[in-house]
């Protein structure tokens, strides 16, 4: 399956969760750039929509943390355009919160959209993806919380870290048919990064990284074009980091600022 086509989505259809904005958003761009056709979810509908070519996501409105919600979203896409080529699982993130005091009913919301949301849109796109000639891609949006966790990140970095090891169960039990793969993201500069990162908090995280600066939307985008096109034909199971190289390690950071190299 997905053995040609390189770049070219013509004729093909991808599924962004939480495509309405961020990095969802210049995901849908990308697909819809490349020539696919795109359906977006959320909640609440968006005053814009992700356009590009010319054409604009469809967005249809669903609660990915509902099972029935999430096969009713696939099923919709399936039906308006007939067939389902690539899924991708971007809906995610959560607020810091001390694992001391977090309330169960919190734990439960953060794994439910960062773990089982992608599982249950998943099952639901592969009946859809195995029955097609060429088979479909996966993509699971994952952190680098999943590799190494930060403070306040408790049930999110949990969650992220299932959704690495979902992403390989997955591989091992749809291939050939289907491929699902997974990407670790480091920050990422968006509109909202001042307030997570602070006024100037955004350069100090740029400065930590090895390629000296956050990743920004169209990164990860071209990652998700990348393993759902035929380019990664053979690559299922795979997680792929794109985070600028990681971060430095604390000690070396205190080592060259006690040095005054920093």
């Amino acid at each position: 399956m997905d053995t040609d086509g390189g770049w070219d989505f013509t004729g093909r259809v991808a599924l962004v969760t939480g495509g309405t904005k961020g990095i969802g958003a210049r995901i849908a761009q990308a697909f819809l750039g490349a020539g696919a056709r795109v359906v977006v979810c959320g909640r609440t509908t968006p005053r814009v929509l992700p356009a590009a070519g010319g054409r604009s996501a469809v967005f249809v409105a669903a609660d990915v943390r509902d099972p029935a919600a999430a096969g009713a979203l696939v099923a919709e896409a399936a039906e308006r355009f007939g067939r389902l080529d690539a899924l991708v699982n971007n809906a995610g993130g959560s607020p810091d919160a001390d694992a001391a005091t977090v309330s169960p009913r919190f734990v439960e919301k953060i794994v439910a959209l960062n773990l089982l949301a992608p599982f249950y849109v998943s099952q639901a796109a592969h009946r859809v993806m195995r029955a097609q000639e060429s088979g479909g891609s996966i993509v699971n949006i994952g952190s680098v919380s999943a590799h190494d966790p930060q403070p306040g990140t408790a049930a999110y970095s949990a969650a992220k870290a299932g959704l690495l090891n979902l992403t390989r169960a997955l591989a091992l039990e749809w291939a050939p048919m289907v491929r699902v793969n997974h990407i670790t993201t480091g920050p990422v500069h968006t509109p909202d990064a001042a307030a997570v990162y602070g006024a100037g908090g955004a350069a100090s995280v740029a400065g930590v990284i090895p390629m000296r600066r956050m990743a920004v939307p169209g990164d990860i985008a071209r990652a998700c074009l990348f393993l759902a096109s035929g380019l990664s034909g053979y690559v299922s199971g795979a997680d792929l980091a794109v985070h600028g190289g990681g971060e430095f390690p604390a000690r070396y950071l205190a080592v060259k600022a006690a040095d005054g190299a920093m």
